[in-house]
């Protein structure tokens, strides 16, 4: 089941377990691919994909940690996140 659009909440507990990820390649990556990649480290709630970046809403922010130490500088369709 594909994450909600909704990663724009500003409550403080949102905004600790958001990820961005940015520098993209929103051309070939699409939202079913980020979910995939980031899913290993916890249940995403909301996942929003923009030209070049894309923010993941995880329900916590142990998640959101686990996924930025993981994923910072992977390679991803030619581009380092």
């Amino acid at each position: 089941s594909m994450a909600s659009n909704v990663t724009n909440k500003t409550d403080p507990r949102s905004l600790n377990s958001r990820v961005f990820i940015g520098n993209l390649n929103t051309l070939v990556v699409k939202k079913s691919d980020v979910e995939a990649i980031f899913a290993k480290y916890g249940k995403i709630v909301g996942c929003s994909v923009h030209k070049g970046f894309a923010f993941v809403q995880y329900v916590n922010e142990r998640n959101a940690r686990a996924a930025v130490a993981g994923e910072d500088g992977r390679m991803i369709a030619g581009q380092v996140l």
